[in-house]
């Protein structure tokens, strides 16, 4: 009778294989917990000199193997799953999850060729922030990237960067000028122009010439009337009232001038004159003057054929020369010069000089040959408005030579001063 007999020699391995695993347990619990804190504490990067991005398109940097969640060996379902220790982030791994599409190759100093073995923290599902979202990114506080260091970043391939809303360039300090309430961007003039104004084409109303469109044409014809003294005087043994006066019509060309003054005293015209003008313009400021004249007062009113020329001299003094033929071989002279002085644009003082000269002596008229007399006068004048203005003035009158011996006979004054009032009046 055979006797069977159980088999014992595989009793020895059973054991082997049983100890083999008591002794992987604690190396599977020592496998799980090693990435979270090695993984983590190994990404420094101020440690990555002349890393460069340019090579890695897009720079999406998968997990490795060596950050899994799980480890290679599998623990038996009995036994209790230890938890990953969670370690809080360093600067050095902030949000490198966000980075995703930036391009860092214009970064000087970032070589890439170093990080073949950088290793990145896997992050969990539910604290990972939406691809391309960049809010909360601090370059400042990433180890190396100083401002200096940031020149020449290429943000173009940031993933959700909306380049769109950012300011167009040359607008300096500007930025966020259209996020400004009540700021009217429109234009910095306006509204309805003073009623004094200019018209825009500097014709103040006035029509063009028989050419449409000839602005320059200088054919328009205008006319002024300046009454610039109408006065009385205190002299020193007569008292009386004075006048000068002037107007013209005609285009910038050729004009009808008429002038005229006089003196009237003791209750009668003592002296004055009339004088009209053919006024033809020869040059810039400056005309010739051909006509008549004619003297009024007391003693025969004579009459002259009158030749001279006016204008505006350098320094802005108004000149006036004439010279006068009349009857019998009578000749003579005026030379007038008057400056306008402003103190404001209203406040103006007048200073004027006369000089009148004769050829032959004159006894009905009380005027001698020679330098027959010399004025000068001073007139403040003050401008309510430019074609009306007051003023007060003082006037010296020098009388010379036999001129001066006949006001010596009449028992006048060789030399008078005379306080004025007056106003000056344009039309």
């Amino acid at each position: 009778m055979k006797v069977n007999r159980r088999n014992t020699s595989t009793a020895p391995h059973r054991s082997v294989l049983l100890a083999a695993v008591l002794l992987a347990l604690p190396m599977a619990a020592t496998a799980q917990t090693a990435p979270a804190s090695s993984s983590t504490s190994s990404m420094d990067m101020s440690s990555m000199p002349g890393m460069d991005h340019g090579s890695m398109a897009g720079m999406t940097m998968p997990a490795p193997a060596s950050s899994a969640a799980k480890p290679a060996t599998k623990a038996p379902a009995k036994k209790a799953k230890k938890k990953p220790v969670s370690v809080p982030p360093t600067p050095a791994s902030h949000a490198m999850d966000d980075m995703k599409g930036m391009d860092h190759g214009a970064m000087p100093g970032m070589d890439h060729s170093t990080m073949s073995d950088m290793s990145m923290p896997a992050k969990p599902a539910a604290s990972a922030a939406p691809a391309g979202d960049m809010s909360g990114m601090d370059h400042s506080s990433m180890p190396g990237m100083s401002p200096q260091a940031m020149q020449g970043m290429d943000h173009s391939g940031m993933a959700g960067m909306d380049h769109g809303a950012m300011p167009p360039k040359g607008q300096g300090d500007m930025t966020g000028m259209g996020a400004m309430p009540g700021m009217t961007m429109g234009p910095m003039q306006g509204g309805s122009p003073p009623p004094n104004a200019r018209s825009p084409d500097y014709s103040d109303g006035i029509g063009y010439g028989s050419m449409k469109g000839m602005d320059m044409a200088d054919n328009a014809s205008l006319g002024m009337l300046l009454i610039d003294q109408l006065e009385a005087f205190h002299g020193r043994d007569a008292n009386g009232q004075s006048w000068e006066a002037q107007g013209w019509y005609g285009n910038d060309e050729n004009k009808l001038w008429v002038r005229t003054e006089g003196e009237r005293s003791r209750g009668k015209l003592e002296d004055g004159d009339l004088e009209a003008f053919w006024n033809h313009n020869v040059a810039t400021f400056w005309s010739t003057q051909l006509g008549v004249r004619q003297e009024l007062g007391e003693g025969p009113n004579r009459s002259w054929a009158a030749f001279g020329v006016q204008g505006l001299a350098p320094y802005w003094f108004e000149m006036e020369a004439t010279g006068y033929v009349g009857a019998s071989g009578r000749t003579a002279a005026r030379l007038r010069a008057e400056y306008e002085l402003l103190f404001t644009q209203r406040l103006i003082l007048q200073p004027e000089a006369e000089i009148n000269l004769y050829g032959k002596n004159d006894p009905q008229r009380r005027i001698g040959s020679g330098v027959s007399d010399i004025q000068f006068g001073l007139r403040l004048r003050y401008e309510i408005r430019r074609q009306f203005a007051p003023y007060i003035g003082v006037n010296w009158v020098r009388r010379i030579g036999t001129t001066a011996d006949y006001a010596r006979q009449d028992h006048q004054p060789v030399l008078d001063r005379q306080i004025v009032a007056g106003v000056r009046i344009w039309f």
